[in-house]
């Protein structure tokens, strides 16, 4: 269900990131709200994105260095990632909606595949690792089909904990929230919030045995 009113709080976050395409179906679309997806600011983002995005999935120079490509891949990454932490690593190809409104901490690394449809905030923490063909969806559409026809749709933020590995091919549905700790199998289809320091499978993923929490080392 679409929320009815902006949320001022995901609005004020939004203003700490970069690339923005301030509108009001903008404040919408991060509010959860139904909004127009085909107004000239968001359609105008978008392509900015992929076009970003495919430099980034094609850059592999013949002369590069493990240094070199690492230190390269990271500045571009700043260029379409909202907020990015220390040492991000996401092999290419991978694939956002804006970029914009995705904010990853210290050491995220991901294998191929990851697609982002962060039409919604998508917040990932500390130490995160992603397997291959990782989906991050929070892009939904309501079950009306002329709502579908004209381009209305509405989203809901996903976070992701710190410490999380999250397994090769796994689904995480909007508005879903995983606590620090979590590791999601292979394969899964995450539907529900899962708690913290949880081992979770299946299509919907349920949680199968709980782990021991660390000492923070920071």
């Amino acid at each position: 269900m679409a929320s009815t009113e902006k949320n001022e709080k995901f609005i004020a976050y939004a203003k700490t990131l970069t690339n923005i395409p301030w509108c009001e179906d903008y404040e919408k679309m991060i509010s959860g709200m139904l909004y127009n997806s085909l107004v000239p600011e968001l359609v105008t983002e978008r392509i900015r994105a992929r076009q970003k995005v495919t430099k980034y999935n094609a850059y592999f120079p013949d002369d590069a260095t493990a240094e070199s490509i690492t230190s390269e891949r990271e500045a571009m990454l700043r260029r379409i990632i909202g907020k990015v932490g220390k040492r991000p690593y996401i092999e290419p190809p991978f694939y956002v909606d804006y970029g914009c409104n995705i904010s990853v901490g210290d050491d995220f690394y991901s294998n191929f595949n990851a697609t982002i449809l962060d039409c919604s905030l998508v917040t990932i923490g500390d130490r995160v690792m992603f397997g291959p063909g990782v989906s991050i969806l929070s892009a939904t559409h309501e079950t009306s089909i002329q709502s579908r026809r004209d381009g209305i749709e509405y989203a809901k933020p996903i976070a992701i904990g710190s410490d999380c590995w999250i397994g090769g091919n796994v689904t995480i549905l909007p508005g879903v929230t995983i606590g620090e700790g979590c590791t999601i199998g292979a394969g899964s289809v995450v539907t529900k919030d899962i708690p913290p320091y949880s081992v979770a499978i299946g299509s919907p993923a349920r949680v199968v045995k709980k782990v021991e929490p660390i000492a923070d080392l920071n």
